[in-house]
């Protein structure tokens, strides 16, 4: 701890963003980096807790006090050094984390919580512009080939992990570009994607290979893989999105939310747009979905809806509304999601701050069209009482609610339920969960001997800090099913020695 009073001194203080006025005029990020100076002070308020529940709360298990007190020291380069030991890619959980540490500080108990996720950033992008980062090939291969199909966090992780190891990889992507998720899924305006691309140049110069354009079940079989390959690693996360079938859900206008959201990516980077349809990707001009002028209700209250109602304003929507079905969460951390669980608390993100009629409690029952296109849909209020039997809340509908609302485009973004099954999940055969995920043990071994799952495509939809933790302890797996051991670390262990700190 190297500022014992640091957290007595020092205030929480987050990165202004662009106003909300200025930044819906573009596609790019919108924070505005703090001074080196406040950085430092931030990094002063961490207390060193005998117990780091920070750490404990994160998936990766990120030694968070070490690079805290190193920022503070004005110790950038050990603070990367510690950072990337638990963390392939702290550029990206950095932007797109919702910092489960921070809702486990212990400082959270009874004073605002350390900037963690920010610090995290801080480090990674101050370590770029020096030039601390650069590409480290393995010392020698050990002759084992590991095919990954699925270029996401989780499969990314896993194949730099495998790398490291000595192994030769090759990463498999049926979309045009590498980056899955990161790439169609998550807007600009939250992630640029020079940031994945910064990445990906570093680990094609570490010996990684990608092939893009490859629909792993049709264009390879499950069988050409094991053959040619010593191990495979499905990451092709859990994709299959969850429908509201109700009347009129076939009317043009309503959409998925992932069938919107990678058409604006695709604009932003200068690629021709295109609509997925069985996992192809096609140019069409006539399935351009854009929200300009048209009243705009997205269904679901996740991040996933917050990302098309940025997304919709951005494109010059009439109106945008949002609905969930659950009730408002509270403001604060519930009574029965006690410090330092993760609390199911009201969280507005800057989407919504630029502009955004929120509904809670809310059920649509049907769509309605004119001329095939969608124009309104019904929805009716709704209650949560409890069951009586113990199992829980059951939901009623509110007598008299009913009501019509204008929508010439609807968003479904109501999360997803599985992986898609067909293709290559069904040539392999592996053994499903009752979810409908691809069941793994400890070691993220398949009910198929040399065939390994990791992220959303095992645990089911989830984020993006966990499918990076799934895909380091896959590699794991991976690594001692092909060698008998290994020297690759396991969550909340670090690749590299922690540095030590200098008492003060």
């Amino acid at each position: 701890m190297g500022k014992t009073t640091g957290f007595m001194e020092y205030s929480r203080e987050v990165p202004a963003d662009l106003s909300p006025a200025e930044r819906v005029k573009h596609y790019r990020e919108i924070r505005i980096p703090l001074p080196v100076t406040t950085l430092q002070e931030q990094g002063a308020r961490c207390m060193d807790c005998g117990v780091p529940f920070c750490t404990t709360g994160c998936p990766l298990g990120n030694v968070i006090p070490d690079w805290n007190d190193l920022v503070y020291q004005n110790d950038w380069q050990r603070a990367i050094a510690a950072l990337h030991s638990t963390n392939n890619f702290p550029e990206i959980t950095g932007r797109v984390c919702p910092a489960p540490c921070e809702e486990a500080c212990v400082l959270g108990i009874n004073e605002l919580p350390v900037t963690i996720k920010n610090i995290e950033r801080s480090i990674i992008e101050r370590a770029f512009e020096s030039g601390w980062i650069t590409s480290r090939p393995p010392a020698k291969r050990t002759g084992k080939c590991v095919a990954v199909v699925g270029s996401g966090p989780a499969g990314l992780a896993c194949a730099e992990q495998l790398n490291r190891a000595g192994h030769l990889v090759t990463v498999f992507e049926r979309a045009d570009r590498i980056g899955g998720l990161l790439r169609y899924g998550i807007p600009d305006f939250k992630m640029e994607k020079s940031v994945v691309d910064r990445r990906l140049a570093l680990m094609m110069a570490e010996g990684v290979i990608f092939k893009t354009g490859v629909n792993v079940g049709v264009d390879v079989t499950a069988y050409q893989l094991v053959d040619e390959f010593d191990a495979v690693v499905l990451c092709v996360g859990a994709t299959k999105a969850r429908d509201l079938a109700i009347p009129g859900r076939e009317l043009d206008g309503v959409h998925l939310a992932m069938d919107f959201l990678p058409q604006q990516n695709r604009r932003v980077a200068g690629e021709s747009v295109a609509w997925c349809d069985g996992g192809w990707w096609f140019s069409d001009d006539r399935a351009d979905i854009v929200a300009r002028d048209k009243h705009v209700i997205v269904i679901g209250g996740g991040d996933t809806g917050s990302d098309c109602v940025g997304t919709s304003t951005r494109q010059g929507a009439a109106s945008v509304t949002q609905f969930e079905l659950l009730a408002k969460p509270p403001e604060g951390r519930p009574d029965h999601q006690p410090w330092p669980y993760w609390p199911a608390k009201l969280r507005t993100s800057s989407s919504h701050e630029e502009g955004c009629e929120r509904h809670w409690n809310i059920l649509t029952n049907r769509f309605n069209g004119d001329r095939g296109r969608v124009k309104s849909l019904e929805a009716v209020a709704v209650d949560w009482q409890p069951s009586g039997d113990g199992s829980g809340s059951r939901m009623c509908t509110v007598p008299g609610s009913e009501k019509s609302w204008p929508a010439d485009l609807v968003l479904l973004a109501m999360g997803f339920v599985s992986p898609e099954t067909d293709g290559i999940i069904g040539q392999f055969g592996v053994q499903l969960d009752q979810r409908g995920c691809v069941q793994a043990d400890e070691m993220y071994r398949t009910s198929v001997d040399g065939v390994f799952a990791c992220g959303d495509i095992r645990r089911g939809q989830s984020l993006v800090v966990w499918a990076i933790a799934e895909g380091r302890d896959a590699a794991c797996g991976v690594d001692r099913y092909l060698m008998g051991s290994t020297q690759l670390a396991t969550r909340g262990e670090g690749d590299l020695p922690r540095p030590p700190l200098t008492a003060r």
